[in-house]
């Protein structure tokens, strides 16, 4: 059983208005401190694909927000409609030397989503919620074309592969009641039901990958 996010959102509205070598991470996205790295995903409601990355080694934080659109439409309810551009994402802020772009990228497509759906994500439906890796440097957008390649060689999923990789213009952080969701919710059905079994998947078919 799914329970589509929509009737949780609107009691929550309410209450919040009160592969590659060993030198090929370092031309990754920096942000300027301690040689971090960032990469922005988006794959349906960010409050699973938040969790599931927040549970992955060498990963320092992860922040929900609004990927592919312009600034004055990047708010919940604006983007809901399906009409900004907006994508529901991710931002992973992460270490190079513990965890590789790579393995983000295979932790993206096997745990936090289907990327077999087009513009939906289980319950969810709209373009809000559709497979995208927003690549930062040709760095991240060859290595994210030639593992989606390797997939789709591979055969890696029943269904075609609907996710897009195309260039970062810019994110946008969600409001903080979306912010560390799953954490601050573990009980709601919606997460109960889509998004706990995918840090269970994490942990048991990537254990090397997952920290508590």
């Amino acid at each position: 059983m799914m329970i589509s996010r929509t009737k949780w959102i609107l009691s929550l509205l309410i209450s919040a208005a009160t592969l590659f070598g060993p030198t090929a991470n370092n031309v990754f996205a920096q942000d300027g401190v301690n040689d971090r790295a960032t990469a922005v995903f988006s794959g349906g409601c960010f409050w699973g694909v938040d969790a599931v990355f927040k549970h992955v080694k060498g990963v320092s934080s992860v922040v929900s927000g609004y990927a592919g659109g312009s600034a004055d439409t990047a708010n919940y309810e604006t983007v809901s409609t399906g009409t900004t551009g907006h994508a529901e994402s991710v931002q992973v802020t992460y270490d190079p030397s513990k965890v590789s772009y790579d393995d983000l990228l295979k932790v993206f497509f096997f745990v936090a989503h289907d990327p077999t759906e087009l513009n939906r994500q289980g319950p969810d439906s709209g373009t809000q919620y559709r497979s995208s890796i927003f690549y930062k440097n040709e760095a991240q957008k060859k290595m994210a074309d030639d593992y989606l390649a390797q997939l789709q060689q591979k055969h890696s999923f029943s269904s075609p592969i609907v996710t897009k990789v195309v260039p970062f213009t810019g994110f946008y952080p969600a409001e903080d009641y979306h912010q560390n969701y799953l954490a601050l919710h573990p009980d709601q059905p919606y997460i109960v039901y889509n998004d706990l079994p995918k840090l269970e998947l994490l942990q048991k078919d990537f254990p090397d990958l997952y920290q508590r």
